[in-house]
């Protein structure tokens, strides 16, 4: 477990307040870093805090400022930012419980192992993460971190609790502006019941290890190509791309028939794929 906790307060439900520590659920996946690089003399970009008339600055002259006008700042200590007064800073407050799948995947963002800080709150956690279990239940209230508040939930996960920040309605985009140029026209049952087929032979338990990093992989192959070949290019020949809509008609009975024919496996666990998630930990 990491040394230091992204959150250290109370988990407070009525009157019972439980203490808490709260550690990120997710870890980097494996990338492939690039910089800019000056072609011609080959030497990395750097880029510098600069001001107008002044030139390069030094960071600790640096503070945070609020634009009131063109031009104008208020400047804002960081002692000041920590002083704010805020009670979800210390106190994660339960304010409201709905039903395991009662909020849209949409607002979900990062994920938090959430455990007891130590032995005395560790019967009241157990007490909670259990009723919460029993009814099925994920807890909802809004917690100060890193700068900003969130709204989160809470679900029991194993022997422990997992936190989610969840999204304010105010950064969603509206789907219907997106989703308006789709047709009403009722679907053939027919192709639904093939497509339902297909998909019934695909089902099977997620298992996150099963899939790996192709995009990672592909760059890696690309870079190892590069130093082979002394820096020359070295893109091949790409796929021809296929227009999007159209005269590019498919025959979607036959697509489907083809495709419930050629796939014999039975339903269950799928073949190991790759695909662009990394490994979850």
């Amino acid at each position: 477990m990491p040394a230091r906790p992204s959150w250290r307060g109370h988990l407070k439900l009525a009157l019972v307040s439980i203490a808490v520590e709260i550690y990120p659920a997710v870890k980097s996946g494996r990338t492939v870093e690039f910089h800019q690089v000056h072609e011609p003399s080959g030497q990395r970009v750097r880029y510098e805090k600069v001001v107008p008339g002044i030139g390069p600055v030094d960071r600790d002259e640096i503070v945070k400022g609020y634009e009131v006008e063109k031009g104008e700042y208020v400047l804002i200590e960081p002692e000041e930012v920590e002083a704010v007064k805020l009670e979800s800073k210390k106190t994660l407050d339960l304010v409201q419980f709905t039903d395991l799948h009662g909020i849209d995947p949409i607002y979900f963002d990062k994920p938090y192992f959430v455990v007891p800080a130590d032995d005395v709150a560790e019967e009241a956690f157990i007490v909670l993460r259990e009723a919460m279990r029993k009814t099925k239940s994920v807890g909802i209230g809004q917690l100060a971190m890193r700068g900003r508040e969130y709204v989160v939930s809470l679900k029991p996960c194993g022997d422990g609790m997992v936190l989610e920040t969840l999204r304010y309605e105010e950064e969603l985009r509206k789907a219907s502006s997106y989703f308006r140029e789709i047709g009403e026209a009722k679907p053939d049952k027919e192709l639904v019941e093939m497509a339902v087929s297909l998909i019934d032979k695909k089902k099977g338990e997620f298992d996150a290890s099963e899939f790996e990093n192709r995009y990672v992989e592909a760059l890696r192959d690309l870079i190892d190509k590069k130093l082979k070949s002394k820096g020359k290019r070295v893109i091949g020949d790409s796929e021809e791309e296929r227009p999007v809509g159209g005269d590019n008609v498919v025959d979607l009975m036959a697509a489907l028939k083809k495709s419930l024919e050629s796939d014999r496996k039975p339903a269950g666990k799928p073949a190991k794929r790759k695909a662009a998630g990394g490994k979850a930990s």
